[in-house]
This record gives structure tokens, sequence and C-alpha cells, in this order.
């Protein structure tokens, strides 16, 4: 039975990023807060953009806590940021990955945070925390990137002059020497995903298309489990194409369909329709945003057992996480059975908005006063988790 009324279910969807809950109280006093965006999309992004995403509705729920954020980001301001400082007028989406953007983002960003009478500083940009150093203000980074390989030696070069946050604690697990001061998983404002419990007759990818999401997998399964599958997901750098053509079009029929990028709208029609989406991972990815906003649609997911995937799905609750991709086409099949009332319940208790507002308010809270202890870190099953430095 749903777990939630049938007039809440039906009540309009406010828009992507927007606050959603009655504001909190901050504490003792409210926090000035410079946020640092990373510069390819604007707030909220339009269509493909995680973090950005992430970013935006941080902003919302830190503004509901009463605190006062400072953006500094590029293009036009969609968020609740009470000051916006765009470094570029217009995002340079099409440079996407090349290093003149980033730095010069990094560069400006540094210039204007020194201008900024603030308490700490959270930046999600890729370069911008190689000028923390010397900064007498805390300098919190997300670790949105994996833990290990490159973004791994960055960060841990950074050393102590950055204070860094897990999104999973697999991602925190493969990578312990960095400055670790907490996890605090990532979320969304769930009210802002339409609910369905009568779902239509598809299945349903979302993502970049590499063969680390596997699209080409979840396909096959698909066609094995005798289920029709719809892709939507961006392709703009050449290695998306350059796979999308060797792997996905050899494989599109009547019975499984490429819709184009999903706009924030038509992600939304497409997750809440679905009967579940397919999460075949190849890589210990530290999150996957997808996961939760499929959830909060009411829609389960079937992933394989891979990073953060057996912290963000509750196994026959909210999903189906399988050891091994054989399973995969049964699982599919077999998702029919798991409630979406329970989906979206399991997203609201431990990744909406204001979930992760508390978690880095506690953090920020924490470097504030300088300490190094994390003693009340949001925790996945409810309650909290004492988690500090390793």
């Amino acid at each position: 039975m749903p777990t939630e009324t049938p007039d809440s279910l039906r009540t309009p969807s406010p828009a992507p990023g927007s606050a959603t809950h009655a504001p909190a109280d901050p504490g003792p006093e409210r926090l000035r807060i410079a946020m640092v965006a990373p510069p390819w999309y604007e707030l909220p992004p339009r269509a493909y953009g995680g973090i950005e995403s992430v970013v935006a509705d941080l902003v919302a729920g830190l503004t509901e806590r009463g605190h006062r954020i400072t953006l500094i980001g590029a293009g036009r301001n969609g968020t609740a940021a009470e000051q916006f400082l765009p470094v570029f007028s217009q995002p340079p989406s099409e440079r996407i990955g090349a290093a003149a953007p980033e730095v010069i983002h990094a560069a400006a960003a540094a210039r204007l945070l020194e201008d900024l009478d603030v308490d700490v500083v959270h930046d999600h940009s890729v370069a911008g925390p190689l000028l923390a150093r010397g900064r007498s203000t805390p300098t919190v980074v997300t670790m949105h990137n994996p833990a290990t390989g490159d973004f791994g030696d960055y960060v841990g070069w950074l050393g102590d002059c950055v204070d860094v946050v897990a999104i999973s604690d697999a991602q925190r697990r493969l990578n312990p020497a960095l400055n670790w001061v907490g996890r605090v998983y990532n979320a969304i404002a769930v009210d802002s995903f339409p609910f369905r419990d009568v779902k239509d007759d598809y299945l349903v990818w979302l993502g970049r298309f590499n063969a680390d999401k596997g699209p080409h997998l979840a396909i096959d399964a698909a066609r094995a489990a005798g289920m029709r599958i719809v892709l939507a997901g961006k392709r703009c750098e050449p290695a998306e194409h350059a796979y999308f053509e060797a792997e996905i079009v050899p494989r599109l029929g009547p019975d499984a369909e490429y819709l184009g990028e999903a706009d924030a709208v038509l992600k939304r029609e497409l997750l809440a329709g679905a009967r579940a989406l397919a999460f075949p991972l190849q890589w210990d990815e530290p999150f996957g945003m997808v996961m939760i906003e499929a959830m909060a649609c009411g829609t389960p997911v079937v992933a394989l057992r891979r990073g953060s995937v057996p912290e963000v799905v509750a196994h026959g609750v909210s999903g189906l996480v399988v050891d091994d991709y054989e399973r995969f086409p049964a699982a599919l099949r077999a998702a029919e059975s798991i409630d979406p009332a329970a989906c979206r319940a399991h997203v609201r208790a431990h990744f909406d908005l204001p979930v992760m507002a508390a978690g880095y308010e506690r953090i920020y809270r924490m470097l504030v006063a300088g300490e190094r202890t994390v003693q009340a870190l949001t925790s996945r099953r409810g309650g909290s988790t004492a988690t500090g430095r390793p």
C-alpha cells in the first residue's frame, strides 16, 4: 500500500532545484558560504549536469536553513543564491574537458573569493582547489570524481589545504589516505519528481554514453528479458560518439529506442513511467544520481553490485542489487514486484534535499569551529554515524 497520501501524490511538482520544505533552524548563527560551481553548465542545468544539479539543490537546501550563499558559476543563475558572480557570461559547454576554461574559472574564482567575507568556501570545480593553499577560510571539496587514479592523486597532493567530503562510503574506502572530513550522500528535491505507481511497458536507461555506464549491456539484458527499453543521455564528446556508434547503434530496434539527450522534463517523464531503471555499471561509481531520481518517481533500480550501489539501493525494497550480469535479465522481470511507494519513501528518508543540506551544515560548522571530527553525519539507514578523519 502507498506510504504517502493520494493528495500528496497529486500535488503539482515544483520546479527542479526549488525549495520544497519549510525553513529549518540554522542553529546558533547563519553561515556565509561561498559556493564554487564548475564552469560548464548554468545552474540548474537544463539537461545533462549531475554535479550542477547537486550544487543547485544544495544552494536551495542551505538557503532554506537560513544561510547566505554567494555562488560563483557561469551563465545565468536559476538558484536561490543571495549573490551570483558569473565567470563566463555563456557556459563553455561545447569545450567541456578542455583545460583553458577550467583554469580561467579557477583563477577568476580565487580572485573573487579574495573580496568576499565568508565563513567557508565549498568548491565543486576541478582546478579551483589548487588555489586554496594559504587561504585562511576553510575550503571544502566534495569528491565528485573517482577517489583513485588521477583524481585521487591530485586531491592527495593538495593535502590538508582542503577538507574532502565523500559522497559514499564505498568511495572513501577506495582511498582512505585522502584528507576526508566525512561523508554526505548526494540528494535531490524529492517533491520535484513526479510519482507514478502505475507504470508503462518499458525499461529505461539514462546517463552518459560510455562503456562504464553499460548502456549496451542494458539493451542486451532487456532483450534477453523480452522487455522494451528506451535510452536517453549525453553523447557530445568524441569518445561518447565513438562508443555510441560502435555499441549502441547496432543494437537499436523496435524494442530498443534512443530518444536523445533528456532535459529535466523528459527525464522525469521517462523515469516516472518506466517499469525499472536498468543500471548495469561496469565501474565503481561513487554515487549515481539517476538511481535516486528513479526511485523518487516510484521506479525501482536494477543494478550490479558496484561502487555505491548497495548503499543507495535497498535490495528488495527500492530495487534489486545483482551480483553478476547473468542474473540481470531475470532481475529486470522481477522488479515489477517492488512497491513504487516504498521506492519513494526510501529516497525521501535518506536522499532528500534537507538531509544533504543538514549534513553539509554540520561539516561547515565543524570546520569553522576549528575541529576535525564529524560526530553526526547523515546515514542511509537513519540516525547518524560517527565518522572522522582516517
